[in-house]
Parts: structure tokens; sequence; C-alpha cells
């Protein structure tokens, strides 16, 4: 309607969208701006303390099937915690160089589970006898297992194959590296429900509500939550330990409520320092070892989702594809030292470390390396160590939830990116998450009533390397997505805009942006040793 007196015409920057942006903005220290060293050493220590949850679990879980007890769980964390150390320090010098910790993986541990049920074993009556024999089949499997992706790594392979990757498809991969592990998060909380949800309380009080009301002044209630929230709960778990609140409750409410039922601390030496083929020389079986290699190339397509999830949080450049497979190829050094330590677990990039870089919005390299000092320490001091260790899993949960939800909305953050008015985008990304988390549901779910997966033939290294992968929500939902954008309609001409590879070009090469160089060029000038382009 014509005429004066009508409200004014919103300007144009008005009815925008955000703008997309190649680098997270906001981030308070990236990669190369370290903070002041007492707070970067707090920062290196809060990281420890977040990646003793998985270090923990993964010998709990698997020590007492293997024959061990107290003394054989408190070694292999603490071996675990060694071998992460070393792993972190070689990532951050020379393989992507971006602060991503490398702690044991979830991923491994069903094929670990099949060595340990193999039925050369089943005859060994002494339990330290036959810890020892599964931990040396282990161990093999792992070493045979590294070249894979030392191979993919190096060779410039997995280069060559994340150059089809786009904004499009890292969505399904970061997210579901994050939203897939949902099962180490509320449903352990809910084991403990006392501590654990007081937890997540806690955490989501420090990290989001009281910094709100000192309206930016202070970061450090947000960037200490998991300090702050971690000792005071875990003081509260203590308390209700010695007042005798689970006296009469079951070995299962005991063993993940009390502070006192882990049998770390008493079991633990004072001072060791793990060693190389410590449970002796490694043994190796064909069919173990390919079981192995799968897991390791499910870890790999995990770990690469969750670099490009550390990689937007600490404030970098997408990563060119040659320092993606170079941090590949050390990935696989680091799984190689699993196996020669004996750790009994692969390695792969920690996602709930990634998502407390989002949290704390802090991406140095140098907190990362002084968290590998801490590991390394504390697994040399073993009492020490243990005290941290003992902290009940419900706490853990609770971190886990808060973390794996930060690396997912990551992902979703790619989809700025990509045009979704595009039926062909929507497409991509909806069949590729649904089915990323449903056939990993169906997977699951048949193992979990049944005992073992939908694959089951007398090949139990055979069923591994089926049923493995398709457990996997950021495999599944990953690769579906990378080939479904890399051969549905490529002809299209609008469709390269689409999937947002106009806004990736730049960073295919590594000489191609300034920034690139500044984030993941090597020391000592070694970038002349790696495939570059």
């Amino acid at each position: 309607m014509a005429g004066g007196g009508g409200a004014a015409a919103p300007k144009q920057d008005d009815q925008q969208p955000h703008p997309a942006k190649d680098q997270l903005p906001n981030v308070s220290y990236c990669i190369t701006s370290p903070p002041p060293w007492p707070e970067a050493i707090l920062l290196g220590f809060q990281h420890y303390i977040v990646m003793l949850g998985t270090t923990v679990l993964i010998p709990t879980t698997l020590v007492p099937q293997m024959g061990g007890g107290h003394e054989e769980k408190a070694k292999m964390i603490q071996t675990l915690l060694f071998v992460a150390g070393l792993n972190t320090l070689t990532q951050t010098l020379f393989g992507t160089r971006l602060p991503a910790v490398i702690g044991g993986s979830y991923t491994f541990m069903p094929t670990t589970i099949s060595i340990i049920l193999a039925g050369r074993y089943g005859n060994i009556m002494d339990p330290q006898e036959k810890f020892a024999r599964i931990m040396r089949g282990t161990q093999g499997a792992l070493i045979v297992a590294s070249t894979l992706q030392i191979v993919l790594g190096f060779s410039g392979l997995w280069r060559n194959i994340t150059k089809f990757m786009s904004p499009l498809s890292a969505v399904p991969l970061v997210a579901l590296s994050g939203y897939g592990l949902f099962e180490f998060g509320f449903p352990l909380v809910a084991k403990c429900i006392e501590i654990g949800l007081p937890q997540i309380v806690f955490l989501l009080i420090f990290s989001q509500y009281i910094p709100h009301l000192m309206k930016g002044k202070s970061h450090i209630f947000d960037r200490f939550a998991v300090l702050f929230s971690v000792a005071i709960v875990w003081i509260y778990a203590h308390l209700l330990t010695v007042g005798g609140a689970y006296k009469n409750k079951s070995d299962m409410t005991q063993l993940s409520c009390r502070t006192d039922h882990a049998g770390i601390i008493g079991a633990a030496p004072w001072i060791r320092i793990p060693y190389p083929f410590q449970w002796g020389a490694p043994t190796f079986d064909a069919g173990e070892a390919f079981a192995m290699m799968v897991a390791s190339f499910v870890a790999l397509m995990e770990s690469t989702g969750a670099f490009i999830a550390v990689a937007r949080y600490a404030s970098a450049t997408p990563m060119p594809p040659s320092v993606l497979s170079r941090g590949i190829g050390w990935q696989g050094v680091g799984i190689l030292l699993s196996g020669i330590f004996g750790t009994g677990n692969g390695s792969s990039v920690s996602i709930e470390n990634a998502g407390l870089i989002g949290l704390t919005r802090v991406g140095s390299r140098r907190v990362m390396q002084i968290s590998a000092g801490f590991m390394i320490f504390f697994s040399i001091l073993g009492k020490f160590g243990a005290v941290f260790a003992s902290i009940p899993a419900p706490i853990e949960a609770a971190l886990f939830c808060l973390f794996f939800a930060y690396v997912g909305s990551a992902g979703l953050g790619f989809l700025q990116f990509c045009n979704l008015n595009s039926f062909r985008v929507k497409f991509i990304l909806g069949f590729s998450i649904f089915m990323g988390l449903s056939i990993p549901q169906y997977f699951n779910e048949h193992a979990a009533l049944r005992g073992y997966g939908p694959v089951h033939t007398k090949a139990r290294w055979w069923n591994d390397m089926v049923n493995v992968p398709c457990s996997s929500e950021a495999f599944v939902g990953g690769l579906l997505a990378l080939l479904l954008d890399a051969t549905l309609r490529q002809k299209d001409p609008a469709a390269r805009k689409d999937r947002g590879m106009h806004w990736w070009d730049k960073y295919r090469s590594f000489k191609t942006d300034s920034r690139s160089e500044e984030f993941y060029s090597l020391p000592f000038n070694l970038n002349k040793f790696f495939p570059s382009v």
C-alpha cells in the first residue's frame, strides 16, 4: 500500500541469514596462541581428567574377561595412559598438529573380546598366565592392524580419498562421531543417578549459567567447569560412600557408585614405567589380525570426523587432505605403539576431549602437550594416577553427555556451507544420518539379545569383520554420505555449490592459503617429506 506513515522497510542486511565462517569465531585461544602458563597447566590437567573416563572404562570391561585382577587392571590403565601421552605428543608435533588427544578407543573392544573368547585360551587354568597369553595375542593383532593406517596415511592414499569429501559429507561423519556414542552417556549416568545427575546439573551451572549471569566478565567458571563440578560431586560421592549409603546395595551399584570400590589405588605400584612387550613376545593369528584391521579402518573413519571437529573448535581452517592423511599415518604409529606396549586396545582421537575444546573455547596445541605430560607423569607414579582414575564412572559419563553433544553439533555446523533448499542435499543428509543410526541399532540390539551379531558363523574373525563396521554410527553414516555425495548427479552444474565444495576449494592444497601453513606446518622443515597436494 502506497503512502506515508507506514513502517520503514527492513534493511537488506536484516533479511540475510548468518554468513558462513570458514573459521569459528569467539575462540579465546587457537592452535598457535597458547594461554598463560598457569592457565595452560590447569587446562591441560582438565583434559587429563576428562580422558580418564575412557582409559579406566576399557580395562574395567576387558581385564576381568581376560582373567586379570586389580593388579593387572592397574597396570593396563598405566600402560594406556603412558601410550596415550606418547601418541598425543607425536600427533601434536608431527601429525595433524591439531590439539587432539589420542587415547583408547571403544571401536577395538569387540575384536579384543573375540580374541579373549578364542578357544585356544579356554584350557588355561592360571588366571595370570591366561591374562598374559590373551594380551600377547591382542598385541600381535594390533601390530598387524597398525600397518593399515600407516600405509593409507603416509602413502597419501587417504589424502586421495578425502579429496572427495565436502561439507555435505562431513556433516553425518562428524555429527555421528559424537551423537553415535550416546550409549556411553546417560545410560552410564543412570547406573548411579544420585551422583551422575548432580554432575550434569553442576556442569551446566558452571559452564552455561554462571558465565551468563556474570555477563562474560570472567571465564574462570566456564573454562574450568569440569574441575569445579567434578571436585564437588566427587566429594559428595565420597561422603555417601563413607556414610554407608551403599552398604547393603548390590555389587553392581557399589561398583558404579562407591569411590573406594575400584580397587585401583591399592593394586597400583608406587613407581612403574611401562615398557615394550611387558607381557611377553606377541603372538599372531591371521584371522584376528584381519578382524583388527577392519576395526582399525572403522577407527580411521571416526578419527577423521573427530579431527574435523577439533579443527573447527580450535578455530583453524579446514585441514588440507595431505595434513589429514599425515595425521592418520601417525595415528597408525600410535596403534603400533599400543601393540608394542600392550594396552589391549587400539588408539584413536578422543571424542570427549574434542568436546572439551568446544566448552572451554581453548584450542591451544600447548595445552594438549601439557595434558600429554600429565598422562605420562601419572602413568609412572601409579599411586597418584590411581587416585584420579578412581573417579566413579557415572561422573565421567555425565561429562560425556556434554562433550559428545559438542562434537555432534560441530558436524551440524557444516550445514552453513550447504544449500539446504536442494532436494539432493536433503536426501543425502536425511538418508545417511537415518541409516547411520538405524543399521547400528539393529546390529547392537541383535548382539544384546542373543549375545552375538547378525553375522554369526564359525569363523569369529569373519563375524567381527562385518559386525564391527556395521555397529559404528559414524562409519555407516559417514561412508554412505561420502559415497552418495561423490556419485549422485555429479554432472548437475549446481551440485558442486550445493554441497559446499566451493568453500573448501582453497584448502585442497597445502600452499593455497597462508593460514594452512600457520596451523599445520611441521617443525624443522619436515613438510617436504610428506605428500602435500
